[in-house]
């Protein structure tokens, strides 16, 4: 991930430093699970531990200079770790151990270090919309279906479906959290030919990883269950910032983003305060979806594996895990700081509408006065249209048309905005659910 869009501390978390760390604290454990079943020697396990090489830039650059020669990454790994704890104790280091023990178990305790952080973020986020959707369910704004007035609801009910929507998110994430959070020290193929059970059971403990059955490598679909959570969290909050991009556009300007002192919206028109961070994250969700797609192709691998997933791997997890990252507090900021121009909602609404938000209510008072659904829906339909076409109000011209069935009380109750708007407190009791 470019520096631009990577947290730092999540970053620091898929490093080569931190994964050669995570990598020798799993090598280590399992020399030390080995001596607890008298493999090997108490004082050589102890020795191990004691002379832990510090894993540095320069210990990177050390791996870095054998896999010139070895070709093997891991191996490369070994070699510096055991020549840097010294021999003979040393020699203990990947006892009985494949690669893919070290790297799979490594990466998931990562995986699960940076999905905390992500329920942390995401957490957040789901509370700032929470926040403002109690703020804002009593202002009312105009609702469009197919980007067409439709009939009026509020600014928190919004809100409140985005926060209903990011805590499932969150749910996902927490799910795809427990299920990546599990380690592998079973062997060639996963049959503990060379390795007791207990030392993946040992290992695992200790990290805080619960031991699976496995091949060689660790099942792939939990690596994309958790791509797909991030994706989740990306798809929302394109979706939230499709709404802002909308309502921000000139011609509503129902709501802006926060624009700081001495920012600048266009390098050629001053006035331009232009939706920049909506824009730019959902360009990031398509990002996402893109490493999601990487991630489902690593689920079928060759037998008890090959390594095509590995390349894959090591680009799109940390990236998606950083970006995801990224996401959620860039979206929790843009939703703290959205203005809500609540006056030009109420005119867009008032005025702009022409009052056609109200066309179903006076539909069913039609209706109820005795006229046929289909002949009710031609006066009002020959009405709205005639509103359109002429920029008057719709209530102006249905009391002039001979047609019309209603008197001023029953209009006044179809054009009454409190009663559009009765059940809003609805969106708010649902929201009791995520800690509203």
């Amino acid at each position: 991930m470019i520096p631009r869009y990577a947290p730092k501390d999540v970053a620091a978390l898929f490093g080569d430093v931190a994964r050669f760390d995570a990598m020798l604290e799993v090598e280590l454990l399992a020399a030390e699970a080995l001596a607890e079943l008298g493999v090997v020697p108490t004082a050589d396990a102890d020795a191990c531990r004691s002379r832990r090489p510090i894993i540095d830039e320069a210990f990177v650059e050390a791996v870095n200079d054998r896999e010139a020669i070895t070709n093997h990454d891991t191996a490369a790994f070994v070699d510096i770790v055991q020549d840097r704890i010294g021999a003979p104790e040393g020699s203990w280091i990947h006892y009985g151990l494949t690669s893919s023990d070290v790297v799979d178990t490594a990466l998931c305790w990562q995986l699960t270090k940076a999905a905390d952080v992500l329920i942390a973020d995401a957490e957040a986020f789901v509370a700032v919309l929470v926040r403002r959707a109690h703020e804002l369910i009593d202002v009312p704004v105009l609702g469009r279906t197919h980007g067409m007035h439709a009939e009026p609801t509020t600014y928190g009910a919004k809100m409140s479906l985005f926060a209903l929507a990011a805590n499932r998110d969150l749910d996902r994430l927490k799910r795809a959290r427990s299920i990546i959070a599990v380690g592998k020290l079973s062997g060639a193929v996963g049959t503990y030919s060379n390795i007791d059970p207990f030392v993946e059971d040992f290992v695992c403990e200790r990290l805080g990883l619960q031991p699976v059955p496995a091949t060689q490598v660790i099942a792939r679909d939990r690596h994309a269950e958790l791509l797909w959570a991030c994706t989740a969290v990306a798809a929302t909050i394109e979706h939230l910032a499709t709404e802002i991009r909308h309502m921000a556009r000139s011609e509503l300007g129902e709501v802006e983003e926060a624009f700081a002192p001495g920012q600048k919206g266009s390098s050629a028109m001053p006035h331009k305060r232009n939706p920049i961070l909506s824009e730019r994250l959902c360009g990031m969700a398509r990002v996402m979806r893109g490493y999601l797609s990487a991630g489902i192709e690593d689920v079928a691998l060759w037998h008890e594996r090959d390594i095509s997933h590995s390349s894959v791997e090591r680009i799109v997890l940390p990236d998606a895990l950083m970006l995801t990252a990224y996401m959620l507090r860039k979206a929790t900021g843009l939703v703290d700081g959205l203005v809500i121009n609540a006056e030009r909602a109420k005119y867009n609404l008032e005025v702009g509408s022409l009052g056609l938000v109200y066309s179903q209510s006076v539909l069913l008072r039609m209706i109820d006065e005795g006229l046929t659904r289909d002949a009710a829906y031609r006066i009002v339909q020959r009405a709205a249209r005639q509103a359109v076409e002429e920029r008057r109000a719709f209530r102006e011209i249905l009391i002039a048309d001979p047609e019309m069935t209603l008197d001023e009380a029953s209009l006044d109750e179809a054009f009454s905005l409190d009663r559009v708007l009765k059940h809003r407190s609805r969106y708010l009791d649902a929201l009791s659910e995520v800690g509203g």
